[in-house]
C-alpha cells in the first residue's frame, strides 16, 4: 500500500510519494460535459481549455479560496489523479495526509476527508497547511522556538506563528494568487476598457508583477478584446501598472502579516525578530515581496527553497518520518 501526501490547492495539485518524492504537479482544474457532468479533462489539459471551451463543455476549478466547491468534480480530480501515481488495482488504494487551510469548519475538514476516501483512499489523515509548509521549508517547528511562515497559494494566505511542533497564532486569508489575478483583470478593463482572460492575468502577474519599485521587470505586450467595439486589440503593460493593480490585495496581506506579529506573546516575538519571517507558496515568488515585508516589519524575510513545494515537502517529511507519523490521525471508510 503506498503512502501518499496530497497539497489540495484551489490553483494546483501535488502529489508526494513515499520514497520517490513529488510525483505530480498538475492544475486543479478539471474540464466536464455541462450536462452529464461527465469529465472530459483533468490538471493541464483542462487548463489550456479555460477560456476556449464551447457551450457543451465547462472547464473549472473545483476548489475555492482553498475549500471544497464541487464535490463529485474533486473526487473525480483526486480518483485521476491517484490512478497516474498508484495504478488502478483495489491493492493499490492509498493512504493519504492531505493539506487544509488552518481554521476551515468541521464541515469542510469532513468535506475534505469524504471526498479523498470517495475517490479511493484506504484511508485520510488531515495536516494544517502552515505546518507543513514550515516543515517543508525547513523551520525547526519542533523547537521550543518561536517561527513564523506566510504561505501564499492560490486561494488562500496563512500567516501561522509555530513553537512546539504546534500552532500558536494564525490567520488565513482568503486573498491570495487568485484574487491578484482578478485584480489585474479589472484594472485592465477600468483603465484600457480591454477586457483579458485568467490565464493572461496570471503570466502578467508572473512574467512583470511586482510589489517593490526595486523589483520592476519593464513592461509586456498582451491581447485582450476591446469592450467598445468588441474587437481584438494589442496593448503593452508595466511593471509599475501591475503593482498598482494587487496593491489593495497585497497591503491587506502585509496588514494580516504585522498584526500576526503585534497578537505574537513577547518571547516569540523576539525569536521570530532573530530567525525572520519565511515565505513560501507560489505567492513567495511576486517580485519585491520579501522586500516590502522586511521594510514594513523590520524583520529579515526570506524566501523557502522551492517555495511551490514547500507544503507537498512538509507532508513528505511526515510520512517519511516515522516518528512524527504517529501523531497524524487516520480516518478509514
Amino acid at each position: 500500500m503506498k503512502s501518499i501526501g496530497i497539497d489540495l490547492g484551489t490553483a494546483n495539485t501535488l502529489v508526494y510519494v513515499k520514497g520517490k518524492g513529488v510525483a505530480l504537479r498538475e492544475p486543479s482544474v478539471v474540464a466536464v460535459e455541462a450536462k452529464s457532468r461527465r469529465v472530459v479533462a483533468v490538471g493541464s489539459e483542462a487548463k489550456m481549455m479555460l477560456g476556449k471551451t464551447p457551450g457543451s463543455i465547462v472547464a473549472m476549478r473545483p476548489l475555492k479560496d482553498g475549500v471544497i466547491a464541487e464535490f463529485d468534480i474533486t473526487a473525480s480530480m483526486l480518483r485521476h489523479y491517484f490512478k497516474k501515481v498508484s495504478g488502478n488495482t483495489i491493492m493499490s488504494r492509498p493512504k493519504v495526509i492531505i493539506c487544509i487551510p488552518y481554521g476551515v469548519t468541521e464541515v469542510e475538514r469532513r468535506a475534505v476527508e469524504d471526498v479523498t476516501l470517495e475517490a479511493g483512499a484506504q484511508s485520510v489523515a488531515l495536516i494544517e497547511e502552515p505546518i507543513a509548509a514550515a516543515i517543508g521549508s525547513g523551520l525547526r517547528v519542533e523547537d521550543a522556538r518561536g517561527s513564523m511562515i506566510v504561505d501564499i497559494g492560490g486561494g488562500t494566505t496563512e500567516v501561522a506563528v509555530l513553537s512546539l511542533g504546534g500552532i500558536v497564532l494564525s490567520t488565513s486569508l482568503r486573498i491570495a494568487g487568485d484574487e491578484l489575478d482578478e485584480a489585474i483583470i479589472a484594472y485592465i478593463k477600468r483603465k484600457y476598457s480591454i477586457l483579458i482572460g485568467d490565464v493572461t492575468a496570471e503570466m502578467l502577474k508572473k512574467r512583470i508583477g511586482s510589489v517593490h519599485p526595486a523589483a520592476d521587470r519593464g513592461a509586456v505586450s498582451i491581447q485582450g478584446r476591446n469592450l467598445l467595439n468588441g474587437l481584438p486589440a494589442i496593448i503593452s503593460v508595466s511593471s509599475a501598472e501591475i503593482r498598482e493593480a494587487m496593491s489593495d490585495q497585497v497591503q491587506h496581506i502585509v496588514e494580516s502579516i504585522r498584526t500576526t506579529l503585534e497578537n505574537t506573546p513577547p518571547e516569540l516575538a523576539s525569536d521570530i525578530y532573530d530567525t525572520g519571517i519565511m515565505l513560501s507558496g507560489g505567492g513567495a515568488l511576486l517580485a519585491g515581496l520579501d522586500l516590502l515585508i522586511s521594510r514594513v516589519t523590520g524583520i529579515r524575510t526570506v524566501i523557502a527553497k522551492g517555495p511551490i513545494d514547500s507544503v507537498a515537502f512538509g507532508i513528505g517529511r511526515i510520512i517519511e518520518t516515522e516518528g512524527l507519523h504517529g501523531s497524524i490521525r487516520y480516518r478509514t471508510r
